[in-house]
C-alpha cells in the first residue's frame, strides 16, 4: 500500500480572500502536487472529512474538489479502502529535465528574429516620455459607452458571424469617404482593410509582398516597427536615409526595392515632412522598378498650423502606394484598430490573406467607432486634440529650454505627437535612457531607429499624454538624470 500524507499541515492551506472559490484552490493545489510528483502514484490521500478539518472548509467543499480529481483521472475511489492517486503514466516530477544541445534551436529563424530585437522601454509605474501616446483624460467616454452599449444589444448579423473579415461593411466605407476629405486619399471600400493596429497592417504587408530575401528600402533612421516587421518576413533592409533636409533617393547604392517604407507626413524619428519633388520621385521610382510602396501615416491628422498635409497615397498615379492608418492615436490605444487602403489590384489579395492570419479587430468595436465617425463625434475630438496638443508643445518646448537647455536642443515642429531632443554634448542616449529611468523616468533614445549606419544619439520625447504638472515633472526627472551623469 502507498503512503498515507498529512497535505493540510504541510503544504495546502486555502485563500479565503482569494476570488477562486475554494474547492477549485484544493482541486489546484492536489492537481499540481500530483503531476510535479510531490504527491506519488499510489498514495493515500486523507479522507473528506479529515482534509476539510484540517483546512477548516466544509466537507462538501472538499468533496467538489475529489469529485473533479477523480473525473479527470488524477484519483481513484477503492471501495472500502479510501481515495487514492491514480497511476499516471506521465509523472514530470520523476524524471530529469530533457537537456537540449545548446546549438539547438527552440525558436525558426523568424522567431529568433522577432524576439531579439531591440524594443523601446514600456516601465510601468513610472513618468513616461512615450512618443505617439495620445492624451485620454480628455476623451468623451460618456458618448463612446453609449454608442457601445447600443451595439453590444443589436443583433444584426454583421456584428456577429464572420462574413465580414476586412472589416464592419459601415466602417469601411465610412474610412473611405473621409479618407479623401482629411488625406487627399480617393478610394472604394473595398479598398479599405481593417486590421488589429498599424503593426498588424506591417505585418500583414510584409507577409503577403515579400519574399524571404526581397530588398525593402527602410528609412534610416526609421520606425523599429516596420524595421522588426520587415526582417521578421525574411526581407534585406537597405538604408533610404533621412535627415532633417529630407530622403536621400537618389543613393547610387540602394538596390532594386520590392517594397519602400517611407512616414512622408511626420518623418519618423525626425518630424521632417516630404516635399512634392520627392514625393513625385519616389513614385516615379516605385513605376520603374515595378514596387510597392508602404506609406505610414501614424500621425498624419495632427498638424498644428495649417492644413493636414496630403497623403501620398492621394497624389495622382499613386497605385503603387500601400497607405497604413490607424485610431489608436486620435481616439484611444486600447482599442487596437487600425486599416490599410490597398491598390484595387491588391484587395482581393489583402481579403483572403486577412481571414488566414486571423488580425482582425472586434466587429463590435469597429462598429462604435463607425458610429461614433459618422455622428461627427469623431471631427469634434480631432479638432480638440489638435488645439491642445499645440498649446502642451509649445509648453513643453518652453519648459525644456529653461530647465534642459545646457543638455539638449528642442524646437517646435507643425505636426506629431513627439519631439526630437539633439544633445548639446558628446552623450549615449542609451546611457541617459538608463539614467533617467533610475530617476522613474522613461524615455525613448532614438539610436535604436538606425539600422544600418552609425547612429545619431538623441531623444524623442512624447509630450502629448501629459498636462502641465506633469510634463514640468517629467522635465524635471530628465534634468535629475542629466546631472546624475555629470556626477
Amino acid at each position: 500500500m502507498g503512503d498515507h500524507m498529512r497535505l493540510s499541515l504541510d503544504i495546502m492551506s486555502v485563500d479565503r480572500l482569494s476570488d477562486e472559490p475554494m474547492h477549485r484552490q484544493i482541486y489546484g493545489a492536489l492537481r499540481r502536487y500530483i503531476l510535479d510528483g510531490q504527491i506519488r502514484p499510489q498514495t493515500l490521500l486523507p479522507s473528506t472529512r479529515s482534509l476539510a478539518e484540517d483546512l477548516s472548509v466544509g466537507r462538501n467543499t472538499v468533496i467538489a474538489a475529489y469529485d473533479q480529481l477523480l473525473a479527470e483521472g488524477f484519483i481513484e475511489a477503492r471501495g472500502g479502502s479510501g481515495t487514492w492517486v491514480a497511476p499516471i503514466q506521465q509523472n514530470r516530477g520523476s524524471a530529469a529535465p530533457i537537456r537540449l544541445p545548446c546549438n539547438s534551436r527552440r525558436l525558426s529563424r523568424r522567431g529568433q528574429t522577432i524576439v531579439n530585437g531591440p524594443q523601446p522601454p514600456r516601465n510601468a509605474g513610472v513618468i513616461n516620455f512615450h512618443p505617439g501616446v495620445p492624451e485620454t483624460a480628455s476623451f468623451p467616454f460618456s458618448i463612446w459607452s453609449s454608442l457601445l452599449v447600443r451595439n453590444a444589444r443589436s443583433r444584426d448579423e454583421n456584428l456577429l458571424g464572420y462574413l465580414s473579415f476586412a472589416g464592419h461593411p459601415g466602417l469601411r466605407q465610412t474610412i473611405a469617404s473621409n479618407i479623401s476629405l482629411s488625406r487627399g486619399i480617393s478610394c472604394a471600400a473595398d479598398q479599405v482593410i481593417v486590421v488589429t493596429g498599424a503593426q498588424a497592417a506591417l505585418d500583414l504587408v510584409s507577409r503577403v509582398l515579400t519574399d524571404e530575401g526581397d530588398h525593402v528600402w527602410m528609412e534610416e533612421p526609421g520606425y523599429l516597427g516596420a524595421k522588426s516587421a520587415f526582417l521578421a518576413a525574411g526581407a534585406q533592409l537597405a538604408p533610404l536615409r533621412v535627415d532633417r533636409r529630407g530622403w536621400n533617393l537618389s543613393d547610387p547604392g540602394l538596390p532594386r526595392p520590392r517594397l519602400i517604407y517611407v512616414t512622408p507626413s511626420c518623418q519618423w524619428p525626425f518630424g521632417t515632412i516630404m516635399r512634392i519633388e520627392e514625393r513625385l520621385q519616389l513614385l516615379d521610382i516605385a513605376e520603374r522598378s515595378g514596387a510597392w510602396i508602404v506609406e505610414d501615416d501614424y500621425d498624419g491628422e495632427y498638424r498644428f498650423r495649417g492644413r493636414p498635409v496630403p497623403a501620398l497615397r492621394g497624389l495622382d498615379h499613386a497605385d503603387r502606394v500601400v497607405y497604413i492608418g490607424s485610431f489608436g492615436k486620435t481616439l484611444l490605444p486600447a482599442l487596437r484598430i487600425g486599416y490599410l487602403i490597398v491598390p484595387r489590384e491588391l484587395a482581393e489579395a489583402f481579403d483572403r490573406a486577412i481571414s488566414i492570419t486571423g488580425q482582425f479587430a472586434p466587429l463590435l468595436l469597429q462598429a462604435t467607432v463607425n458610429d461614433f465617425i459618422k455622428q461627427g463625434y469623431f471631427a469634434t475630438h480631432l479638432k480638440r486634440m489638435r488645439r491642445l496638443y499645440a498649446r502642451r508643445q509649445a509648453n513643453f518646448v518652453r519648459l525644456c529650454e529653461e530647465h534642459l537647455g545646457e543638455w539638449v536642443s528642442i524646437r517646435e515642429n507643425d505636426s506629431g505627437m513627439q519631439l526630437l531632443a539633439s544633445f548639446r554634448r558628446p552623450l549615449r542616449d542609451s546611457d541617459v535612457v538608463a539614467a533617467a529611468l533610475r530617476e522613474g523616468l522613461d524615455v525613448q533614445g532614438i539610436s535604436i531607429n538606425y539600422h544600418s549606419t552609425e547612429p545619431e544619439h538623441g531623444l524623442l520625447l512624447g509630450y502629448a499624454a501629459m498636462d502641465e504638472r506633469q510634463i514640468l515633472r517629467a522635465v524635471l526627472a530628465l534634468r535629475a538624470a542629466f546631472m546624475r551623469l555629470e556626477r
